[in-house]
């Protein structure tokens, strides 16, 4: 319902009586008014607001609110509401009479009648009836309404210290005692956003604050209850059945390493993750890909007589110098704030490279699952060959496959396919499916099987004895010792790739996981930086043990949170429960068959390949065509030679297209839309439907001006010119007429960010342009105290193309502009034409 509009006077408008009071109550307030004005009172601290009971919700108490207990007064100009407090003292009522007869002057100087405002109404925009429309070239803004409140008053609306202030009192009364009673309470130090922010809004205990954000676990155990202590059992649990088998295969047929080494990867990772990490129901552990390269640089190892096939000891080291090297890069990287570096490599590498170790991991496998290991020692290298080599070797030795292991294996492997794709259609409708232990039974039956029927005596070989090889159930060795630098010099890169890998797929897990469902633990909040440092500190750790490397997984991090991880209890519950495996059960694992623990491997091998026929579809659709080849050439690579080279030629090629794509500029020349006054348009995407100026040159920059894509700056304009485009080839003559580049107009709106080089380079572009004699006008440029119109001052941009007056707030009017000193130069240059 909306209230009548009011009718203007007939007669010129009488001004208010300076007696009288501006603010009037609204008489005809609606029976449940908006609340939004109370969001502007000044709150208590987030502390006291956290910490105090209960209270009654706005949608609770609406029948009982009266709008009447809090009355709403408005300004003179009837648009901006003004705060009152139920009961105003006499010295505010005094104060308020003073600065009412300040705002009733201002307002009788700026709107003396009802007229001026029906001639101002002439002029306003049509889209938004504004006057005096900051509107953009391509879409518009929204107008800044003046506020009645001083920084002291701005509670609850964030943003940054003043510019001239050391807090928030600064500036106010007693400004400069408060700054330096600020700089020397402070130590002389400048005080920070954060801490403004912190003070102005009564947060007391900051050094907590930084704590729990830094130590996450300072943050959740205060949260934790008893009610979640169930479900991160029964998922710590879940968790344990399904990958302590797989941490002891990956171990001994992907890293070439004692199978205990696997399982210490679980006993420290999921620990110091819970601790310092910063996504409540991530859990981490080793994988195939990671695992896969470990035992790539084991096998190096051996070839070049560093190590031994049997020598069970060095291996491990050499995997903890992997580990602790991949570690100690994520931790560096964590430090120095380099947590965009999972957006470094492309989507095609990832999804090439991880198809192709899947593929590895699979012709790797078959070899053990038909029994084949002996033979393929003493078949010219073939165990450390190419998958190539090893598939030529399955094809001439299939008639000596061992009947029984091929058996063990291969049936294992159908057994859990077909209970995978079942607990998948069954899950949507039966949830609790996802509590059934699969892997974990078949790895159980077959060793209960393996045992009864003496499977070893009849040529099934199984894991044996598990045990470390120092006699200690947890032995500590540094990894960066003076004698192992060789195998450091080795395992360089390769530490760098799984670094990378494992992040990236701890990123995706953590960010689809989110910071936990609103029913789990409060206040953490995902970060980057912190996940490297988090990861690092758990690798570095895990190296001084020798463990593989262990990152977040998807699919183990769903597995917690499907089966009731709620917090990161459950990675300690798994860490527990691994320790008591390590000092109790290992007799139990005497009889696996190793036949089985590879079929598994093979179903988490087959889980990499699956999604790749989707991304093939999905490029083919697009006609990304050179995504499709990298792909292929990163996963012919890898399968057909090595490991090393697949890694090389994806880095590789993902650091090219980074680099190209950010030194590439990508400035546009603009028209304008037909039928508009004020928006304008990529001429270059609808070159025919776009009304082009005469005598002028839009250019667009969308983007920051930096050293890396200023250095083809000029070149890209000078195409502009020549051409009207930037994808013209420079062979191509001149085809745009001269006089069409009398007036060079810079919309620079998304110039957020302006460095050395770039404002040298745009300084020299202006430059050229004045000397030739074409006008140049900026528009849309950062206001007066921001960063980048201080750098077109200081540079002398401003002044070389003609001071404040050719930076302009539109596109449309620097057309304006040039319109006018394009007639005042024609009169200056032909006075009779002047008629005077």
């Amino acid at each position: 319902m909306s209230a009548a509009r009011p009718v203007p006077p007939r007669g010129p408008s009488k001004p208010p009586s300076p007696s009288s009071s501006v603010t009037r109550d609204v008489t005809h307030a609606p029976t449940t008014p908006s609340r939004l004005w109370q969001s502007h009172e000044p709150g208590s601290s987030p502390e006291d607001r956290r910490a105090a009971p209960p209270s009654r919700d706005a949608t609770d108490d609406d029948e009982h609110y009266s709008p009447h207990a809090h009355p709403i007064h408005f300004e003179t100009d009837g648009i901006h509401p003004r705060l009152s407090e139920a009961a105003p003292t006499a010295e505010d009522q005094k104060n308020t009479h003073v600065e009412a007869e300040i705002v009733e002057q201002d307002a009788f100087e700026s709107h003396p009648d009802a007229h001026v405002r029906l001639l101002d109404s002439y002029n306003k925009h049509p889209a938004c009836g504004h006057l005096d429309c900051e509107h953009g070239a391509l879409s518009p803004r929204p107008r800044t309404h003046r506020s009645t409140m001083s920084w002291d008053d701005q509670y609850h609306f964030g943003g940054r210290p003043p510019a001239n202030a050391e807090d928030g009192r600064a500036g106010n009364v007693g400004g400069i005692g408060a700054a330096i009673s600020e700089r020397l309470l402070n130590g002389g130090k400048r005080m920070s956003t954060t801490q403004w922010l912190a003070q102005r809004h009564g947060v007391k205990n900051q050094k907590q604050m930084y704590l729990t954000y830094y130590i996450p676990s300072f943050n959740w155990i205060r949260q934790y209850k008893w009610a979640y202590l169930k479900g991160d059992t029964i998922a710590a649990l879940t968790m344990a059945s399904f990958y302590i088998p797989m941490a002891l295969s990956y171990a001994d047929n992907l890293g070439h390493i004692p199978p205990i080494n696997g399982l210490y990867s679980f006993v420290f990772n999921p620990f110091i993750y819970a601790i310092l990490g910063s996504c409540p129901q991530m859990v981490v552990g080793p994988e195939a890909a990671g695992s896969l390269l470990v035992g790539s640089v084991v096998k190096s190892s051996v070839d070049i007589g560093h190590s031994g096939d049997d020598d069970g000891v060095m291996n491990a080291r050499i995997a903890g110098v992997v580990t602790g090297m991949a570690g100690a890069v994520i931790l560096v990287a964590g430090l120095a704030r380099l947590g965009f570096l999972d957006s470094v490599l492309s989507r095609p590498f990832l999804r090439g490279f991880i198809s192709a170790i899947g593929f590895v991991i699979i012709v790797d496998q078959l070899i053990p699952e038909t029994g084949l290991q002996q033979r393929a020692k003493h078949a010219g290298g073939v165990d450390h060959g190419s998958s190539l080599d090893k598939l030529v070797f399955l094809v001439e030795n299939v008639s000596h496959a061992h009947a029984l292991t091929a058996g063990a294996a291969f049936g294992s492997f159908v057994i859990i396919m077909v209970c995978r794709e079942v607990k998948r259609r069954l899950q949507p409708r039966y949830p609790s499916v996802a509590y059934i232990p699969d892997r974990f039974l078949v790895v159980v039956l077959s060793a209960v099987i393996s045992w009864q029927f003496r499977w070893d005596e009849r040529g099934v070989q199984i894991l044996g004895n598990v045990e470390s090889s120092t006699g200690s159930p947890f032995p500590f060795h540094w990894p960066f010792v003076p004698s192992h630098m060789k195998h450091v010099r080795e395992a360089m890169s390769t530490a760098f790739l799984i670094a990378m890998l494992g992040f990236f797929e701890s990123s995706v897990a953590a960010k689809s996981l989110g910071p936990g469902d609103g029913e789990g633990i409060q206040g953490m909040s995902l970060s980057p930086n912190r996940e490297l440092v988090a990861l690092g500190v758990a690798n570095l750790v895990g190296g001084c043990f020798m463990a593989l490397p262990a990152f977040g997984g998807y699919g183990r991090s769903k597995v917690n949170a499907s089966t009731g991880g709620r917090t990161p209890m459950s990675s300690l519950l798994l860490s527990l429960i691994t320790v008591i495996c390590v000092l109790f059960l290992l007799p139990y694992f005497y009889y696996i068959p190793k036949a089985v623990l590879s079929s598994m491997i093979s179903v988490v091998a087959y889980s990499l390949i699956e999604e790749c026929p989707h991304d093939i579809k999905f490029f083919i659709q697009i006609r990304g065509f050179s995504e499709l080849g990298l792909m292929v050439l990163i996963f012919a690579a890898t399968i057909l030679y090595s490991l090393p080279l697949g890694v090389a030629l994806g880095v590789g090629f993902s650091i090219l297209s980074v680099i190209r794509h950010s030194t590439k500029p990508r400035i546009q020349i603009l028209g304008k839309v037909p039928g508009t006054t004020d928006q304008f348009e990529n001429a270059e995407d609808n070159a025919q439907g776009l009304e082009f100026i005469e005598g002028c040159l839009i250019v667009k920059m969308p983007e920051p001006l930096t050293f890396a894509n200023t250095g083809d700056l000029k070149n890209r304009l000078r195409r502009l010119e020549l051409y009207g485009t930037t994808a013209a080839h420079p062979a191509l003559p001149r085809v745009r007429a001269p006089e069409h580049n009398n007036n060079v107009i810079f919309d620079v709106h998304g110039v957020t960010g302006l460095d050395g080089s770039g404002t040298q380079v745009l300084a020299e572009i202006v430059e050229g342009y004045v000397k030739r004699g074409v006008r140049v006008f900026f528009c849309r440029v950062p206001g007066p105290r921001s960063s980048v119109f201080q750098m077109f001052e200081r540079s002398g941009i401003v002044s070389r193309c003609g001071g404040p007056d050719h930076f302009v707030k539109s596109v449309d009017e620097a057309l304006r502009m040039t319109e006018l000193e394009s007639l005042g130069s024609f009169y200056h240059d032909h006075p009779e034409e002047g008629g005077g």
